[in-house]
């Protein structure tokens, strides 16, 4: 046993081994940023962390333990403290260039996960090749946070492979491309217009929603999604929500949805709800100049002609009317095949109510009439000025003069007054 002893230890004092050299070891103690190997030589092999993985900040006792066994590079065979500094990282990389270049070479997918977000891109580790994902090439849709992926295992495409000048690129885009082109494929095979789909709302926009139909996007435009007037698609749809809608359009890859089912038209029976004759109430939608449009129901406005809201004349409908105001009307005209209706209030008024109205518009009316006079007030202010000028003096005399002056002014308007209305009987003189 000694003699066996004393042999091992002549040989590996003998033993020699040179920068580059693969060699084989045995963990004999981890530590968290390094491990120790018996490589069979006169002094023990160092692993640091950077040299065993490209991971940043990873724990070591976590991914090696004492007693496996594991190939390194010699990279130094003295670091000064009596120790062989070795590499397990560089024959890994090794291996993975070897497998990336393959892959490169033969457009396959690789899968890796994501170790580090960097500002412009991700950066990814397989086999402890480390290759970059620009930001550009993540996604098939543009991502301003990228930080969902860290820790993720993704796939890509290798487009560019160049180890000497550490320079290996990975496209994810160019694999959802083809996938998505793959289901609308798929999914046009066996889809009709007219038929019935759940869906996930994907993005709201201002004039409609994307629908997600099992990878597959469809447009569900504003003027399909309510059968009434809808002024913000936001109010009605948020990310995420499921809809059912039903295909109205295919043009090449491009999906039409709607909301708007036939069994939910409120047009349907409307030469009942909405015959001529029909006494029924209506909200104000919207007004113009020359009338007020009224909701009757979700999806049906009809015109409220301005000359129809009264008997009394009425200029304009907001002279009258409010939006939002709920008004009993008749419905006079009716026709189904342009969906157009014809209201009238006048219709259902009495002399009494036409009266009332006349008063209303009248009393709107007067404030503005009598607006010019309010005007005229501020110049008859400026006569405290010109008595402010005599105050220092003599009181009295400042009062007097406004008295005086008083006459005066009301005199003049007196004399012109008829000299103006003279005028127009003196001109037709000349002309006999």
């Amino acid at each position: 046993m000694s003699e066996m002893n004393f042999e091992q230890m002549l040989e590996e004092s003998l033993k020699t081994i040179r920068n580059g050299e693969i060699v084989e070891g045995t963990v004999i103690d981890v530590k968290d940023d390094e491990i120790i190997l018996n490589i069979g030589y006169k002094a023990d092999g160092v692993i640091t962390r950077n040299e065993y993985t490209n991971v940043p900040d990873a724990d070591l006792t976590t991914m090696v333990h004492p007693g496996d066994t594991m190939e390194a590079k010699v990279l130094k065979v003295n670091d000064g403290d009596g120790q062989v500094v070795l590499s397990y990282r560089a024959i890994a990389a090794e291996k993975g260039n070897a497998k990336l270049e393959a892959a490169f070479n033969e457009g396959t997918i690789v899968t890796a996960p994501v170790v580090q977000v960097l500002n412009g891109g991700l950066s990814a580790v397989f086999e402890e090749s480390r290759i970059f994902i620009p930001a550009s090439l993540v996604s098939d849709t543009y991502e301003k946070d990228l930080s969902k992926y860290n820790g993720q295992e993704i796939e890509f495409k290798i487009i560019e492979f160049n180890p000497k000048r550490r320079r290996v690129i990975g496209d994810r885009k160019q694999i959802l491309v083809e996938r998505k082109a793959q289901l609308v494929k798929e999914l046009l095979e066996k889809i009709q217009v007219g038929d019935i789909i759940d869906g996930i709302v994907k993005n709201v926009t201002d004039f409609g929603a994307f629908v997600d139909l099992g990878g597959v996007d469809g447009l569900l435009h504003i003027s399909e999604m309510s059968w009434g007037r809808v002024d913000n698609p936001r109010k009605l749809f948020r990310s995420g929500d499921a809809v059912k809608v039903f295909v109205k359009g295919i043009k090449d890859a491009k999906i039409a949805l709607s909301c708007k089912f036939d069994d939910t038209n409120p047009w349907t029976n409307a030469d009942e709800k909405f015959a001529v004759g029909v006494i029924t109430t209506g909200k104000v939608a919207r007004m113009t100049d020359f009338g007020a449009f009224v909701e009757l129901e979700p999806g049906v406005d009809a015109l409220l002609h301005v000359s129809q809201i009264s008997r009394a004349h009425v200029d304009k409908p907001s002279d009258v009317l409010k939006i939002g105001q709920e008004i009993e009307v008749k419905i006079i005209g009716l026709d189904l095949e342009n969906k157009k209706i014809s209201l009238s209030m006048k219709a259902l008024e009495t002399e009494e109510e036409a009266a009332a109205m006349a008063e209303k518009i009248k009393a709107a009316a007067a404030p503005k009439e009598a607006a010019p006079a309010k005007e005229e007030a501020p110049a008859e202010e400026a006569a405290p000025v010109v008595e402010e000028a005599p105050a220092e003096e003599t009181a009295p005399a400042a009062e007097e003069a406004p008295a005086e002056e008083a006459p005066a002014v009301e005199e003049v308007p007196a004399e012109e007054a008829p000299a103006e209305e003279a005028a127009p009987e003196n001109e037709p003189a000349p002309e006999a």
